[in-house]
């Protein structure tokens, strides 16, 4: 069976895939374990890999990359060149710190002579990745788990098999592989492999989890989002619009993390919602590979029928604004005002706003939905600062657009998903943590 990619903003057929089947793909896998053997041994190896080969690949196949994204999934070409830079610094962050991050970690217990742990790695791991940002999710989940010894199979999006396969040849690694196959024939693998990271809807994710736990294999899921960016009457009101922008139209909406739910306080509602709108009408939608465009087609034509669909299912609980037209895979930047219930993600360039009047009120509207990914407070420092423990979400950021960065952990609570990605926290997740208690002969 063959799978087909097709550029999203033109229509025209990129290229076609040949399926692998289930026995080739263990075949695989078994021979990724077999090179994990000796990949797992020293440390200083897998950090030199990053310097000596990784990082200088990254550098000499940049448009490559960037160009295959967009021609993919319609992302803009300057968002796709900011991607491959992302995760070069990310690897660069890996050199800097990954080595000290598995260091055997002592502990005092007095009764033992010696008595440490260590993070050894599980032996393979699956990652399930999403077409979104089709180089970060996998750089964010691949390189800690190989820099910590394992070796890993990627699934990729079926709509971005180009990049799969082209970061397979950047790689340039025996213990990274990718794999062409549909997401029907993913669970089948689970028996295979030791672990799997999952990035993508909750539905799916709630699929991949019960397969894990059958087979008693770890599993890192990072989900839904529908995070809120909440205005408060203190904040700079220019920038929060500014901002806003940004964090709900770039890569067309289509982010986990991006500002969904605007919960403006009511003596700024209407000042920050004419801000809005003239930065939505300001941003140049068009053709992704013309290096002004910002906003793009959205990543297939299912993707921009769903939205549609969740547009007219707001027009008829609020109000709509559109600031032009829906051409092809483009939707037009559009507002909603509503008082309503709307628990959906909007993976597009639509915002949903609402008003409060008191803080209790707007952590309420906050916490509304069953995801709980990041949300962002806009404001006095102190004053949005006050928020942060009544938020339920796995990342709160005050004056600044939620952003996954190498340096802190990423992911979140209720329906967002399970475990941690980047940081130390998110080395350690397919490690081994293994208690060692020495103590002397009597």
């Amino acid at each position: 069976m063959a799978i087909t990619t097709v550029n999203p903003y033109s229509g025209e057929r990129i290229s076609d895939y040949r399926e692998e089947d289930i026995d080739t793909l263990r075949r695989k896998v078994a021979g990724i374990r077999k090179e994990q053997q000796e990949w797992r041994r020293h440390i200083d190896d897998r950090i030199s890999y990053l310097k000596s080969v990784l990082r200088p690949n990254m550098v000499r196949r940049e448009m490559d990359i960037a160009r295959q994204m967009t021609i993919e999934m319609g992302k803009p070409i300057s968002q796709s060149l900011a991607e491959v830079k992302k995760c070069e610094a990310l690897v660069d962050y890996a050199i800097e710190n990954f080595a000290r991050f598995l260091e055997p970690e002592q502990v005092n217990t007095n009764e033992g002579e010696r008595t440490y742990i260590r993070f050894d790695p599980l032996g393979v791991v699956l990652l399930v990745m999403p077409w979104n940002y089709p180089l970060w999710q996998v750089f964010r989940a691949a390189i800690p788990a190989m820099i910590s010894g394992n070796g890993v199979l990627l699934k990729h999006a079926s709509i971005v098999i180009g990049t799969s396969v082209l970061i397979e040849e950047v790689m340039s690694s025996p213990v990274f592989r990718s794999a062409v196959i549909s997401g029907r024939n993913t669970l089948d693998l689970m028996k295979s492999v030791d672990g799997v990271s999952f990035t993508g809807s909750t539905d799916v994710g709630a699929r991949i989890a019960q397969a894990a736990g059958q087979e008693m294999k770890k599993a890192v899921l990072e989900l839904g989002g529908s995070d809120p960016f909440i205005v408060l009457s203190s904040a700079n009101l220019d920038d929060a619009a500014a901002k806003a922008t940004f964090g709900r139209l770039q890569n067309g909406g289509q982010s986990c993390i991006a500002s969904k739910r605007f919960i403006v306080h009511e003596a700024v509602f209407d000042e920050f919602h004419e801000k809005l709108r003239e930065q939505f009408s300001s941003v140049v939608v068009g053709d992704p590979m013309d290096e002004k465009t910002f906003l793009g087609p959205l990543s297939s034509s299912e993707q921009a029928s769903t939205v549609r669909s969740q547009v007219e299912k707001l027009k008829s609980i609020g109000s709509v604004e559109q600031t032009g037209s829906f051409d092809g895979n483009i939707i037009a930047p559009t507002i909603a005002t509503t008082e309503a219930r709307y628990e959906e993600e909007v993976f597009g360039p639509v915002a949903v706003m609402k008003k409060f009047s008191t803080p209790a009120e707007a952590v309420a509207l906050a916490n509304e939905t069953p995801f709980g990914l990041g949300s962002s407070i806009w404001g006095e420092p102190s004053e949005a600062e006050s928020l942060v423990p009544e938020i339920d979400a796995g990342m709160v950021f005050i004056n600044k657009i939620v952003a996954s960065d190498p340096r802190v952990p990423f992911g979140g609570v209720k329906k967002s998903g399970l475990g941690r990605e980047l940081s130390r926290y998110g080395l350690l997740e397919f490690t081994n943590i293994k208690t060692t208690w020495i103590r002397g002969r009597d």
